[in-house]
């Protein structure tokens, strides 16, 4: 990844240093930090990398280089501390350098990016014939948000999902649907009500497990996955017309959520040439078969057996993702392809990767798991085939009625139904996506919708309220002010320095993001930025200020906030409303 110079206040340091020192450019800005307390510094340079070519310890380099640095408007001094070059910055010149840009939103069409490769990132890949729940959303909005975090980085990307659409979890509800359902499909949400036969179907096969009954029970599943595999058969018509039902529900989450995929692979499109693929490099001598099933012995890269070909003839993930990978790299001509899975496919894709290195497929090294940890409800964790889960329209539903009761329907008569309406549906959206979002992919979510919707806490609806409260203060005092001249020289309280060095941060924050794929990365900055503005607006008055010029400056750095906060939460895929 190979990113540009875009912080024009780190680009400027850098210059100065690189000019005294020698060094590539591009080193010295990658070395330029935020120190942990603005009061050692704005910005910090750690003299480490000079060391060695110039055979002096980093305080010593530090010291000389305090001495060297040459007077710059935007340099007010530069002073040494232990191994660091610590700067202090001209509030007036920081602001002179960030806010017009910020404020025509030129800003925000930056290049950031050079020579970066054709990237797929699949993501989103839930089953057909099971409910869509909470935790699904987890890997919606992640995978949803990197691919805005790419995009706008300047990737050329192509967003893809591998829904399930075959398999035993299919062949359970089919059986429950034709045998056991009594119930009439409802007119409306067919795919969720689908999702509540399979847990009940397999809830029966588990209580039927050791009587007569299961050896029916098997040959009928036996039957079911036949007729599927064969593409013909009473079964077959089946699952077609119930297929449907949940292709459906998943189009209404996602238009929902705002996501749209570049293209939609399906199981069943690679299910028999999956099968194929691994029968001819079997024939080639890569796989070996042990009573009937196929497979690869990976036991020297302790990686186990793979099984690939079941005795049935039928394959298994694995397979069809070998066929996938190579589909992908063919039909889009794509450099990178990144799988979005949670951490149990771990072993999984360590497995396929290792089969398609083994099968001569180059692109190999250029797929990567991106792995991420589950969402829990406070009681523990979820699954569908036991039913404790939180349904996703359900929830919807549910986030809806409280964010009205809450906070919206006491504009009823002020604001329109509409609005309303629209305004609850915004920020449910912002603080599903956020809460999502917040939190290293690492780590476990637990997901508690009263908290999620604070607007005093670390959540969506927050920073949403915070990008609110500023429109409503630009409005109030001053709707055309950012069609004037502005003396933004006039912002040098410590607060408005800290939020304008905090701005010029924001792509850097991005790229971060984007490079670490940590959406919780921009997640913070965001709430960091939210809550550094409500100590500006304590601090430094806007209706009260002491000139016309510092109101008016004031306003500008507030509509520079909200431009920043409106841009990270679009891409985190959340829209700010106009007012809450």
């Amino acid at each position: 990844m190979a990113f540009l110079l875009h912080n024009l206040v780190k680009k400027t340091l850098a210059t100065c240093i690189a000019e005294q020192t020698g060094q590539e450019l591009q080193a010295v800005y990658n070395a330029l930090v935020t120190p942990p307390d603005l009061q050692m510094g704005h910005i910090a340079f750690g003299c480490f990398q000079l060391a060695k070519e110039l055979k002096k310890g980093p305080p010593q380099i530090a010291q000389d280089l305090a001495t060297k640095i040459p007077s710059h408007p935007l340099i007010e001094k530069a002073v040494a501390a232990g191994p660091y070059l610590n700067f202090f910055l001209k509030g007036e010149s920081l602001a002179e350098m960030i806010l017009p840009g910020m404020n025509d939103k030129s800003f925000f069409k930056q290049k950031l990016t050079q020579n970066t490769p054709k990237t797929m990132i699949e993501y989103s890949q839930p089953n057909t014939h099971k409910e869509l729940h909470v935790g699904h959303m987890r890997n919606l909005c992640l995978g949803d948000a990197l691919i805005r975090f790419h995009r706008y980085c300047g990737y050329e990307i192509v967003a893809t999902t591998f829904p399930g659409d075959v398999g035993t979890h299919v062949a359970k509800c089919l059986w429950y649907l034709k045998f056991h359902n009594k119930e009439t499909p409802p007119k409306e949400r067919k795919g969720a009500w689908l999702g509540t036969l399979y847990t009940k179907g397999n809830n029966l096969l588990e209580d039927q497990r050791g009587t007569d009954a299961e050896v029916k029970n098997r040959e009928e599943l036996t039957k079911i996955l036949k007729q599927l595999h064969g593409k013909s058969g009473e079964y077959y018509d089946l699952w077609k017309e119930t297929r449907e039902w949940s292709v459906e529900l998943m189009q209404d989450v996602y238009d929902w959520a705002d996501v749209k995929f570049d293209v939609w692979y399906w199981e069943s499109e690679v299910d028999e040439a999956s099968v194929s693929l691994v029968q001819k490099y079997f024939e080639k001598g890569l796989f070996i078969k042990d009573e009937g099933a196929i497979g690869a012995d990976l036991n020297p890269e302790k990686l186990g057996f793979c099984l690939l070909i079941k005795t049935d003839g039928t394959g298994l993930y694995a397979t069809k993702d070998i066929e996938l990978a190579r589909r992908k790299f063919q039909d889009f001509k794509i450099e990178k392809n990144i799988y979005i899975v949670d951490k149990r496919q771990e072993l999984h894709f360590k497995q396929v990767f290792k089969i398609l290195e083994k099968m001569g497929f180059p692109q190999a090294k250029d797929c990567f798991h991106l792995k991420y940890d589950f969402v829990e409800l406070p009681d523990g964790a979820m699954s569908s085939r036991k039913g404790n889960i939180v349904p996703l329209q359900a929830l919807i539903d549910q986030m809806l009625e409280m964010i009205k009761v809450n906070y919206l329907n006491k504009y009823k008569g002020q604001w329109s139904d509409e609005e309303i309406e629209s305004t609850a549906q915004i920020v449910a959206k912002g603080a599903i996506k956020f809460g999502m979002n917040r939190i290293d992919p690492a780590k476990k979510i637990v997901f508690d919708m009263a908290e999620w919707l604070k607007l005093d806490g670390e959540s969506g609806p927050y920073i949403q309220y915070v990008y609110a409260r500023i429109q409503s203060l630009i409005q109030k005092n001053g709707p055309d002010i950012m069609k004037k001249k502005i003396d933004n020289k006039l912002l040098t309280h410590p607060i408005e320095v800290e939020i304008l060095l905090k701005l010029s941060n924001f792509h850097s924050v991005v790229e971060q993001s984007t490079e670490q794929y940590k959406t919780s990365t921009l997640c913070a900055y965001l709430y960091e930025l939210g809550k550094l503005f409500n100590n500006f607006y304590v601090a430094c008055p806007i209706g009260k200020a002491d000139s016309q010029e510092l109101k008016e400056a004031r306003l500008s750095l507030s509509s520079a906030v909200a431009l920043c906060l409106q841009k990270g939460l679009e891409l985190l895929g959340i829209q700010t409303p106009a007012r809450m």
